[in-house]
């Protein structure tokens, strides 16, 4: 569930790197929130 969570973060900020330049600060606590779902993950095993 939080590697589903985690990716559909990571694609958004793809996305919205590319195309949404406007909104920069909210894409990038985006991809914060994603690397830390995945850390998190990584660390509960």
């Amino acid at each position: 569930m939080l590697t589903t969570i985690a990716i559909v973060l990571l694609v958004l900020w793809v996305f919205g790197f590319i195309g949404f330049h406007v909104l920069g600060g909210f894409i990038h606590i985006l991809l914060v929130v994603a690397v830390i779902m995945l850390l998190l993950r990584i660390i509960q095993g």
